[in-house]
């Protein structure tokens, strides 16, 4: 009877440890099993191989050492030959294991406290891996808790099945939570550490604020309007680009609300921080000049390449197109995902002066006209002598005050000084020692070889040595901000698929790779240049 009444004991613990941490009763039973086991290895040795098993209906436990039948003997406590084993079960097997029932035993206080500790250690892994699976889940949710502390400015929040932490700079700035405080937070993020889950929270992540919108305006949980993008400056101000999947609904209306009651739910959420909602648009000129509001935009010339946007305003709107302290342009460039130069028109005026100065200079000089004819091809917006060279006679021939002799001998001066050019950089060639064999090489001219050549390569096999990246740049994203890193060829007109395919080529003679993986490769690079464009646009 006093054997019941313990097995019932047993089960009983089991199910309120089980409800008590939230963890499945088959866990806990396994454990109390390994517990069991480890006593009894400290009674009957630890080199002796021990199971135990609890039914998990009646409570019975079952003590079992595990004798694995083997050709030679080299450990008694774990082993058995297959002469002895056969004794005891006629058909035993090599490597099968032989079950010996070992009697109930009573634990001491040493084993005892064992036993209690293997219970808690398992019971508290069960408990982390249950927090983990719950939570992973969650990431990108909006989560409310309790305020159960604060350490040295971080917020340890209780949600009633695990703790998260909001660390301080992911706080809105001066704000402050007492213990017992409500709080609302963004999880963002989960791990498993050696001290169990933790469970991250955020009040400044742009994400926050998009939740925040999606539980206030129930056409963005229906997913009639579409949140594109968000930047914050936390507790200060923000701005939200929208998108309505129907026309006839009006997405920045829809989330102001009637009398702004909506995205002042957020405001008051947010501490009071002010919020520009934008119209999202697929024409980036049309939603950098929205996401600059409240200033007026005179002008926007785009540069896709370095993902760049020169914006001209009149003199009087610079101060508010910038913001204090460069904050509307700085999250009108975190939400657009483009650098943001911002000029006045006088500004922009200069500037264009200055080029057409340097244009009517190049064209004075290589075609050894005069000034007034140098500023007439500049203002007709011919760039460069190669331009002239080699478009239609009949584009130069046209402009006032031109004729065809004119446009024929313009033309024939630039060829010349075009030709005189490659003869002096096929010199400097020479002199750097770059051999001809690079000019094997698609897209390869003599002003290349010789940029190559002052970079120190000089063979094919050094050519395709480089990177993409060391001929055309690259981008590097610090503090929302773009930071263009010039490449060997960057003053040239060379795409990276351009640059990608000269390398690989030059690899190609030089036996670095076979053929087929050039074209696989090649393939891949045009891939992600039109996943890039698509992502642009």
């Amino acid at each position: 009877m006093a054997v019941s009444a313990n097995r019932l004991e047993l089960l009983q613990i089991a199910d309120a440890v089980a409800r008590e941490k939230s963890i499945d009763r088959e866990i806990v039973i396994a454990a109390m099993a390994d517990a069991i086991q480890k006593a009894a290895r400290s009674r009957y040795g630890q080199e002796t191989n021990i199971r135990a098993d609890i039914n998990s209906k009646s409570g019975e436990i079952k003590l079992q050492r595990l004798l694995q039948v083997v050709d030679v003997v080299e450990d008694y406590n774990t082993q058995i030959d297959l002469i002895s084993a056969r004794d005891r079960k006629p058909d035993a097997e090599i490597g099968e294991y032989l079950f010996d029932q070992l009697p109930p035993m009573d634990f001491g206080r040493i084993a005892a406290q064992s036993a209690k500790q293997v219970i808690v250690q398992k019971v508290r892994e069960a408990e982390r891996d249950r927090q983990f699976d719950e939570f992973k889940d969650r990431i990108g949710e909006i989560i409310n808790g309790t305020v159960k502390r604060v350490e040295y400015g971080n917020v340890i929040v209780d949600l009633g099945r695990g703790e998260a932490i909001v660390r301080r700079d992911e706080l809105i700035p001066r704000e402050s939570f007492r213990y017992g405080d409500r709080i609302r937070a963004f999880v963002y993020d989960v791990r498993r550490e050696q001290r169990g889950p933790q469970i991250f929270l955020s009040r400044t992540h742009p994400q926050f604020m998009a939740k925040l919108f999606t539980m206030e305006v129930p056409e963005i949980y229906d997913g009639i309007i579409e949140i594109k993008s968000v930047a914050r400056d936390p507790g200060s101000r923000a701005k939200i680009a929208v998108l309505s999947r129907d026309s006839t609904i009006d997405p920045v209306g829809a989330c102001v609300g009637m009398r702004g009651s909506r995205v002042q739910a957020v405001v008051g959420e947010l501490q009071g921080e002010k919020i520009d909602i934008i119209p999202w648009s697929p024409d980036a000129a049309s939603f950098i000049v929205n996401s600059l509001q409240p200033a007026e935009v005179a002008k926007v010339v785009l540069d896709e390449d370095a993902e760049r946007i020169e914006v001209v305003v009149p003199d009087d709107q610079l101060s508010l197109a910038i913001g204090r302290r460069g904050q509307n342009v700085r999250l009108a460039s975190q939400l657009t995902g483009w650098d943001i130069d911002i000029m006045t028109e006088h500004e922009e005026s200069e500037r264009r002066q200055k080029e057409f100065v340097e244009r009517s200079g190049l064209f004075m000089d290589a075609l050894n006209v005069d000034e007034m004819v140098g500023q007439v091809l500049a203002s007709e917006g011919f760039a460069s002598v190669e331009e002239l060279a080699y478009v239609e006679a009949d584009e130069i021939s046209t402009i006032d005050g031109f004729d065809e002799d004119t446009a024929t001998e313009i033309q024939e001066r630039a060829r010349e000084y075009l030709e005189r050019l490659e003869t002096e950089q096929n010199d400097r060639r020479k002199e750097l020692g770059v051999e001809d064999q690079l000019r094997e090489l698609d897209g390869m001219t003599t002003a290349i070889m010789v940029a190559v050549g002052e970079d120190g390569v000089k063979t094919l096999e050094d050519f395709a040595g480089y990177a993409v990246d060391d001929l055309v740049g690259w981008r590097e994203r610090k503090e929302n901000e773009t930071i263009m890193h010039k490449g060997i060829l960057s003053a040239f007109e060379l795409s990276r698929v351009e640059a990608e395919r000269m390398i690989l080529q030059a690899r190609l003679i030089c036996g670095w790779i076979t053929e087929e993986e050039m074209i696989s490769t090649e393939v891949e690079v045009e891939v992600d240049e039109d996943a890039e464009i698509a992502s642009e646009e």
